[in-house]
């Protein structure tokens, strides 16, 4: 996954700085091709390497996925299975590259539970990336956004009880605090691949004021011209913010 500057291809097209994707579709995809859905897993992995090149090459400074939502352990236990033995490969051949090419890696979610490896090999990916300067890959795996916001309450209560924090200080930036990934801006952007409208339980708090985009490509048809189009749709909207856009010659 070769990180680059960003070329004379995408000289003065201005990028998100944050952008999140939920990657969605690896089973139509199959289903539509007579294939088994665990081969729809499989090439979305490799949806996911050519966005984390492309997005590196572009300039976008952080990269969430959706990875594995805390909903899909519902899925067939051998579905969930290949997905975990999809994690273990890309971590294991890909973590490499990705520190070689100076990429920090982020993990948001609850991990009590998880399997000893699998948390093993998600604190290895942060371990060793953790003082790499170039695109933030935040990994959203066994998440979700109401757990998460649960999770922030409970702590948030925790320091109430213990006389850590006054309530008439609790607002929404010391609340945003407790977040999995407080440091991290919230996204500009959001994509949804496969057509479908919704968020999925990704990023509630965080989605407050991002863009919206949802585009009809199940996710291993996704690639950097699909990445360059949804970006483009949100070069086209007014982020506002909740005010007025002020307008020149008017």
């Amino acid at each position: 996954m070769q990180q680059s500057a960003p070329t004379a291809e995408n000289a003065g097209f201005h990028v998100p700085h944050h952008v999140a994707i939920i990657m969605d579709g690896n089973g139509r995809w199959a289903a539509q091709r007579g294939l088994p859905r665990h081969e729809g897993h499989r090439r979305g992995v490799e949806a996911l390497r050519r966005t984390v090149r492309a997005a590196g090459e572009m300039g976008i400074g952080v990269l969430t996925i959706f990875s594995f939502s805390a909903e899909n352990w519902s899925r067939p236990a051998t579905e969930v299975r290949e997905l975990m033995a999809l994690l273990r490969r890309f971590i294991r051949h890909d973590l490499a590259e990705l520190h070689r090419n100076n990429v920090r890696v982020r993990v948001i979610g609850e991990r009590e539970g998880l399997e000893a490896d699998i948390c093993r090999l998600l604190e290895e990916a942060e371990q060793l990336t953790r003082d790499n300067s170039g695109l933030v890959l935040v990994v959203a795996f066994n998440y979700g956004a109401r757990q998460e916001i649960a999770r922030a309450a409970r702590q948030l209560a925790a320091d109430v009880a213990a006389g850590r924090l006054e309530i008439s200080a609790i607002t929404a930036e010391r609340f945003s605090v407790y977040l999995d990934a407080h440091d991290i801006p919230d996204p500009d952007l959001i994509i949804r691949t496969s057509g479908e409208q919704r968020l999925s339980n990704f990023l509630l708090w965080q989605a407050a004021y991002s863009e919206l985009v949802f585009v009809p490509v199940h996710w291993p048809d996704f690639d950097r011209h699909a990445l360059q189009g949804a970006i483009a749709d949100f070069q086209r909207r007014e982020r506002r913010f909740g005010g007025l856009v002020t307008r020149t010659g008017s």
